[in-house]
């Protein structure tokens, strides 16, 4: 952690007097915090009020579990013709997180495009574990398929975005075949993958384990059948949607390899797949980053596939 970390503990210590003492427990809380998170549930925890040139469809159910709801966001701005839609999904390890903390990085970029996003939740490992979050991605999917034309949404235009656990679940949602029976299966124009897990078993052991995987695939005699039924990398085929990764060169979470092998891979198929490589990145990405050069990028991208028009 550093010397520089523990001298601003003492600094602030020093501060405790002004502060009064009885701040001391709240206040080391979240100094503890910041140094134990895990990146995984650094990703979409950011809360953020909705502008007023954005109309919300809140709390709405697409199953019948409690975690099963989602939101519907429209920009106010008159359409030409119907929107395209983006089905958003939250990251946080499958522990944690949620379709409302993912408002300002992950859904006012696709506003602000045209889009109609539906940003869901799912069942998180502390009610089920795998494959439930994979179940209810589906499930929220074919919902959106289904509510298309009251939401005025172009079905042929239907994308999949998520970051981290999200982005392993909007590949899943988007490559899954209807053998594998995790869910309905439904078509997407694209899939956004922001440095979601391409490879699970590659968390289960060695360097690159990682304990949220091994939390929600608990240990057992079907965890390895388990974990590669995860792994998007398997659905590997022709056929598939274009698939836009983004991976930060030095993500400590999720091997940056494993996008790469996921774009080769795709590619070999004749699947049109393509990688945002940021130099240096971690899991997980400034403002600056995501503004002045992954949406650029993104965006660039669905106007190529016909998604943006």
């Amino acid at each position: 952690m550093g010397l520089a970390f523990f001298a601003k503990i003492r600094f602030n210590l020093s501060m405790l007097g002004v502060l009064g003492i009885r701040w001391l427990p709240l206040w080391l809380c979240g100094v503890l915090a910041l140094a134990v998170c895990p990146l995984w549930s650094q990703v979409g925890s950011d809360p953020f009020e909705l502008p007023d040139w954005v109309t919300a469809e809140s709390d709405i159910a697409y199953g019948t579990e409690a975690e099963q709801k989602l939101d519907v966001y429209t920009p106010k701005s008159a359409a030409n013709g119907k929107r395209p839609g983006v089905l958003l999904i939250h990251g946080g390890g499958y522990r944690q997180g949620s379709r409302k903390a993912v408002l300002r990085i992950h859904a006012i970029p696709y506003l602000r495009k045209g889009f109609v996003v539906a940003s869901i939740d799912y069942r998180l490992t502390q009610t089920a574990k795998a494959p439930a979050a994979v179940n209810d991605t589906l499930a929220a999917l074919d919902w959106f398929h289904s509510n298309a034309k009251r939401l005025n949404v172009d079905n042929s235009r239907i994308i999949t975005v998520g970051a981290s656990a999200g982005g392993h679940l909007a590949l899943m949602a988007g490559m899954v075949t209807k053998q594998a029976k995790l869910g309905p299966v439904r078509s997407v124009a694209a899939i956004i993958n922001v440095f979601g897990v391409a490879d699970m078993g590659e968390l289960l052991t060695g360097p690159n384990k990682q304990d949220v995987i091994l939390d929600w695939i608990p240990d057992g005699p079907a965890q390895r059948e388990m974990a590669r039924a995860m792994s998007p990398i398997i659905y590997v085929r022709k056929g598939l949607p274009p698939v836009k990764s983004v991976h930060g060169t030095e993500d400590p979470t999720v091997p940056y390899e494993q996008s790469v092998r996921l774009t080769r891979l795709l590619r070999e198929k004749g699947v049109t797949a393509e990688l945002i490589s940021v130099p240096g990145g971690k899991h997980g990405f400034d403002d600056k980053t995501w503004n002045e050069d992954v949406y650029p990028q993104i965006f660039e991208f669905l106007e190529r596939q016909r998604v943006l028009r």
